[in-house]
């Protein structure tokens, strides 16, 4: 009864939140009955209420699918909002990609509307001990927008490389290969439509993010796992909805391009700033943010190869 009332007490304060300037969350079809919401390539701010990534819904005719909850639980209830001028469908299941915090720290809420949240066992050890320091970063960012806001871990756990799910009549399919950007990112795939919502496996427009959890070499063993799917519509973790090319132009030759350039140096004995100075950034300057990114992502690549 404690957590119902906290959630009660929490929801109540989220209405008032609610409105003191919402970030505007639309759907747009992608196939049909499948759904994104594009999300800002910027950073967290107080305005995007740290939704500035993409998240889907999938509608089928026993309820909703939703992939990704949120980075809060006013973040997840606009999720919500926003899926209901889609379809009067509820959210049944939740699916987060990963454990960065936009990806599931709205489980929260959706686990109070009595939703479904699953998420691969690979994550679980991620999202328990980075749990509090999303809380811990995003409330100076996030404020009181941040209010009712719980680490709430996945209800369900899945164990394989690929499970295949029926989800009100409809086949998705959750492709694991280790991680990548996080310990537990994994893609999740429509057969019948042919579109993949990678998390983030695939960034698209902007430069990728390597954190200390990252691994480059499980990050392309999930990228070629995309590729082995050769779906026909991406929908990446951060920027527009494209093709299997693009995501390949600009995460997939850049994964193998570090990691090439990287393990070459380190075979060779070249010292740090020298192989870091010498990469080849040309083919990547359209994406955004890579002045600041990239030297960064040869640095990381770099001292994980010379640990391999």
């Amino acid at each position: 009864m404690r957590r119902i009332g906290r959630w009660a007490a929490a929801a109540a304060w989220a209405a008032v939140v609610w409105s003191v300037q919402a970030a505007e969350v639309v759907f747009q079809p992608v196939a049909d009955g499948v759904y994104a919401f594009v999300g800002e390539t910027e950073g967290r701010t107080y305005e995007n209420e740290a939704l500035n990534a993409n998240f889907g819904l999938v509608v089928t005719p026993a309820g909703a699918l939703l992939i990704d909850s949120g980075a809060s639980w006013q973040g997840a209830r606009q999720l919500a909002e926003a899926a209901k001028k889609v379809t009067p469908q509820p959210i049944r299941w939740v699916i987060n990609t990963g454990g960065q915090d936009h990806r599931w720290m709205g489980n929260g809420f959706f686990k109070a509307q009595g939703a479904e949240t699953m998420a691969h066992a690979g994550a679980e050890a991620d999202m328990k001990a980075r749990g509090p320091e999303h809380l811990k970063a995003n409330a100076p960012v996030l404020k009181d927008k941040l209010a009712g806001t719980e680490v709430v871990l996945p209800a369900r756990w899945l164990k394989e490389a690929d499970t295949s799910l029926d989800l009100g009549g409809v086949e998705v399919r959750v492709v694991f290969r280790g991680g990548g950007h996080t310990p537990g990112d994994l893609m999740v795939w429509l057969p019948k439509t042919g579109v993949v919502f990678t998390g983030d496996v695939v960034y698209v427009d902007r430069i990728l993010g390597l954190h200390p959890v990252s691994r480059t070499k499980a990050w392309l063993q999930s990228f070629e796992a995309l590729e082995a799917l050769n779906p026909r519509v991406v929908v990446p973790g951060h920027g527009r909805v494209t093709t299997l090319a693009q995501a390949r132009k600009d995460t997939g030759a850049l994964l193998r391009a570090l990691r090439a350039h990287m393990g070459q140096a380190v075979e060779a004995g070249t010292d740090l700033a020298t192989a870091v100075k010498s990469f080849d950034a040309a083919p990547f300057r359209h994406l955004q943010h890579v002045e600041v990114w990239l030297p960064q992502l040869a640095n990381r690549t770099y001292l994980e190869m010379e640990m391999e």
